[in-house]
């Protein structure tokens, strides 16, 4: 897929992974919408960056746990710029605790911000994709998604659900000519490991990781824009991690 005259909604687009993500595509020629819960100064310097490179850049409020606010994130983007050809759900965040110390509310929060909020927005975009005769859809996933992770059973079970959806997405989407796929960065350098310990990051980066260093947001965003850009690849998950997921133990 060329990108010059595209138009692609990242959620979760302000900061870290979601705002390299937006700034990439961008660079390789598609305007670009982010959409948040908050708009703050991550924001407008991301939306300096997208500009910086002569696309456009719209900045919409949304909270993803709404259905009613992935719809009008979708709504907003196709309307303000004509038409909508790649959908990126990168919003999340942490969820913390086994299952007997999570409450119900943080376990359909959890669900409903990672998983469902996916079927609403590619419900709502479907006819604005369909109409250009090809589209990209993009779901975000976890290496706690594949091997899961102590402590935080929500989490990993909604990144888990993550790469079955893009599967089963990408076959009913085909004839369509929309491909979707699905991105699972591991320990990567951004905000959400910003609270790890420097104990378990040396130990991460010593043991865990056979390469010995965290990722960067850059390094996700390239693989997203091969995924963006090369129209004969559909159904994947495409695994980001320094060989995290490699390991027997």
């Amino acid at each position: 897929m060329d990108l010059r005259g595209k138009v692609a909604l990242v959620t979760g687009g302000t900061m870290g992974i979601g705002a390299a993500i937006a700034t990439e595509l961008a660079r390789l020629g598609a305007d670009i919408a982010i959409a948040a819960r908050h708009l703050g100064s991550e924001a407008r310097e991301t939306q300096v960056a997208i500009e910086a490179t002569g696309r456009r850049c719209l900045a919409i409020v949304a909270d993803f746990l709404l259905p009613e606010d992935c719809q009008r994130a979708v709504r907003t983007t196709a309307e303000d710029f004509g038409r909508l050809d790649v959908l990126i759900h990168n919003a999340g965040g942490p969820s913390w605790g086994k299952i007997e110390d999570i409450t119900p509310q943080q376990w359909h929060d959890t669900l409903n911000l990672h998983v469902s909020a996916n079927f609403y927005l590619v419900r709502e975009a479907l006819p604005y994709l369909r109409a250009q005769k090809e589209g990209c859809i993009v779901t975000v996933s976890s290496t706690a998604g594949i091997r899961g992770v102590p402590g935080a059973i929500a989490y990993a079970t909604a990144k888990g659900a993550l790469p079955q959806f893009t599967r089963s997405l990408a076959r009913d989407l085909a004839d369509d000519n929309i491909r979707v796929n699905c991105v699972a960065p591991g320990v990567i350098r951004t905000r959400f490991h910003a609270d790890m310990t420097p104990e378990r990051r040396e130990f991460n980066l010593k043991h865990r990781i056979p390469l010995h260093r965290e990722g960067t947001p850059e390094q996700v965003a390239q693989v997203v824009a091969l995924l963006v850009t090369n129209d004969y690849i559909t159904g994947e998950t495409v695994v980001i991690d320094g060989g995290l997921t490699s390991r027997i133990a």
